[in-house]
């Protein structure tokens, strides 16, 4: 039996719809990657012009909430990041109103349930790792607050991810319990198919499809993994436009306040 070299290989697939409309192109993909890289995805948020749609924003926490939550934890986020952000403080007040959060001890060394302050952070679905594993069959559903920066691709890879889901072709066979995605390393992932058209009502009436649906929670997701970007970029707009003035007027002062000294001549005469 040969052994299947290393050599370059070409593949065309082509991607179930999109919101962006996408299609998969010839690639050159090495014949020992475990998985597909995902594509370039033009989402709003990424020019160096752009800032993020705080409205999809809005849209992926009511994701997250209704979907994600049930198994993801989003432990370094507290509610008051949501002020006025993609909510305003009379909204996220409603929403920790809603939440009972365990605190205390208080002054007879007890344990008590409080709502929830502006200042608590989400509570996580499950009260610890072991218990996490138990109820998702050995598998650890990862923290998400980072997840767009810790892995390569960010919001694509979780897009690519989210609506990435096949059937197996020929030849692979998967795992019991597992699903396949040639998007997750290895190709099979436990987690099963989160999204389906309509499986929320968008709030603002946005039609709830898995590929729209996939979109929002990518943005929010990058949102909270980098929520400092839109200042980052403004900052570095006003930044660039001053050094350019400077720049400027070191052009101007060098080229015309110094030509006199620069072109005269010196001639020495007996």
């Amino acid at each position: 039996m040969h052994r299947i070299s290393a050599k370059v290989v070409k593949r065309i697939a082509a991607a179930s719809a999109t919101a962006a409309g996408a299609v998969f192109a010839v690639e050159e993909v090495s014949a020992s990657a475990d998985r597909i890289m995902p594509e370039n995805f033009a989402f709003n948020h990424k020019g160096a012009f752009q800032a993020y749609d705080m409205a999809s924003v809005r849209r992926g926490h009511q994701v997250y909430v209704n979907v994600c939550a049930t198994c993801h934890s989003m432990n370094l986020m507290a509610y008051r990041h949501l002020v006025d952000n993609c909510y305003t403080e009379e909204e996220v007040r409603a929403m920790c109103e809603e939440v009972e959060i365990t605190d205390g001890p208080n002054d007879e060394g007890e344990m008590f349930e409080r709502p929830a302050k502006l200042s608590d952070h989400w509570l996580p679905p499950y009260p610890n790792e072991e218990a996490a594993r138990f109820a998702n069959g050995g598998a650890y559903p990862p923290d998400l607050s980072l997840m767009a920066k810790a892995r390569p691709g960010g919001e694509d890879y979780i897009f690519a991810l989210l609506t990435g889901y096949r059937e197996a072709p020929a030849g692979i066979n998967v795992m019991p319990g597992m699903h396949y995605n040639p998007y997750f390393s290895g190709g099979q992932i436990g987690m099963p198919q989160p999204l389906m058209d309509g499986s929320i009502d968008y709030e603002d009436g946005t039609p709830a499809t898995m590929s729209q649906m996939a979109k929002d929670v990518s943005t929010f997701l990058m949102w909270a993994a980098e929520p400092e970007q839109d200042n980052r970029k403004l900052m570095g707009l006003k930044w660039m436009s001053a050094v350019a003035l400077v720049c400027a007027g070191t052009a101007y002062y060098k080229r015309l306040r110094w030509s006199v000294l620069k072109s005269r001549r010196i001639q020495y005469l007996k």
